[in-house]
């Protein structure tokens, strides 16, 4: 069942605490747990930032390139850092108990999750809400826009791409026309071509400088990948939805049931890309194990797709059938007569998503006792960070060309 709005009114007045004292003073077990965490995911992200941005066309060996990768090692859990800090003074400020930040490592991708702060109690109003929810994308954003305009800045002449090994095409081309190809060349047998989605801010601020590498070179380069990356995690955690950093400012902005309805269809928006990114990979999946039932992937993602539905919104039907119903044709439509068919798998990201959604984060954001309205400058600041989302979120983050 949906949770059930709060019957109190809207008041500035807040309980007054029990204790005054100090409740995040972390001991030095935790610093240096949480340093480890750190220290792992920083060598974590080196060896796999190798692999993106490491020039190897002149290295002898993986160790030669170990600089590269810790500088963009540094940029991104410098990114991770800071928005995480952003939430952790601002629950300090607050006095909400919190924990400092968990850095969290992968063994692949680029070698992190990112890094998440574990709020240790139940936050009663929605002043204080906001205030956590808004900090740490606030800061974040200012983190990765810095990143990327000094990565915009300081940018090397198409010639950089030179440095690395498997471009023999792109560097012809470059050294021909002293630019890169429109278009990326077809991959080798086997291989692909992974390209980055553009979005709106990212392609504002490319315009104002020269040199831009394409989407699919743009991943050599440390600062705008670094720069990108934050950019778009930052637009992933302002997603209206849930428990997201976009649900708290949202939900402080609307109230409760206002923001039920935003995140439900929002989180339609997120299927439909799921849907995009899940049937052509089905299709494939069919067409080389089980050729003449490829119209299974179809199928198969709709039945998918309404249990999400059932198990988000908490089996109401009158929500279930409308979403699951435009999402599909969405998906379906833009497949059959604008994509690229169903020959073209791109990435699974908003495939996970949308079950990550549903299973952590959940839809609905649960009710706060204190709903107080925000003062003006705190809805200002609240609208701007849903203009954010939109300007830096890409439809299609990643997908590979073969």
């Amino acid at each position: 069942m949906p949770y059930p709005h709060s019957n109190i009114p809207e008041t500035e007045t807040e309980p007054i605490p029990k204790q005054e004292e100090s409740i995040n003073s972390p001991g030095t077990g935790e610093i240096i747990k949480h340093s480890a965490l750190f220290i792992i995911t920083f060598a974590c992200v080196t060896f796999f930032g190798i692999f993106w941005v490491g020039q190897g066309e002149n290295a002898e060996s993986y160790l030669d390139m170990w600089p590269e990768g810790a500088l963009f090692a540094a940029l991104l859990l410098g990114f991770l850092a800071t928005h995480e800090f952003g939430h952790y003074f601002a629950a300090v400020y607050h006095k909400v108990r919190v924990s400092l930040p968990y850095f969290i490592p992968l063994p692949l991708g680029i070698g992190t999750m990112g890094a998440v702060i574990k709020i240790k109690e139940q936050i009663h109003s929605t002043k204080k809400l906001f205030d956590v929810g808004i900090s740490g994308p606030i800061a974040g954003f200012i983190a990765s826009l810095l990143i990327l305009l000094y990565g915009f800045i300081t940018l090397p002449d198409p010639s950089f791409i030179e440095n690395f090994s498997g471009h023999e095409e792109i560097t012809q081309h470059v050294e021909q026309t002293g630019a890169f190809p429109d278009e990326p060349p077809a991959p080798p047998e086997g291989a692909g071509v992974i390209i980055l989605g553009d979005t709106i801010l990212y392609s504002f601020l490319a315009s104002f400088f020269d040199d831009v590498p394409p989407m699919y070179e743009m991943y050599h380069y440390p600062f705008l990948f670094a720069g990108w990356l934050g950019l778009f995690f930052t637009a992933l955690n302002l997603m209206p939805i849930g428990q997201l950093d976009g649900g708290h400012i949202l939900y402080s902005l609307l109230g409760y049931k206002k923001h039920q309805n935003v995140a439900r269809w929002c989180f339609g928006g997120i299927t439909l890309l799921a849907g995009i990114e899940a049937i052509p990979f089905l299709y494939l999946q069919f067409s080389e194990w089980i050729p003449g039932f490829e119209i299974s992937s179809t199928v198969i993602w709709a039945l998918v797709l309404f249990f999400l539905l059932r198990k988000g919104f908490h089996g109401a039907y009158e929500w279930i059938a409308p979403v699951w119903t435009l999402s599909l044709i969405g998906s379906v439509g833009y497949l059959y007569f604008l994509g690229d068919g169903l020959d073209q798998a791109g990435s699974l990201i908003w495939v996970f998503w949308s079950f990550f959604l549903v299973y952590f984060v959940k839809i609905e954001h649960p009710p706060v006792i204190y709903e107080q309205r925000l003062s003006p400058n705190r809805r200002l600041l609240g609208w701007i960070s849903m203009i954010v989302f939109i300007l830096c979120i890409s439809p299609s983050p990643i997908s590979v060309i073969s």
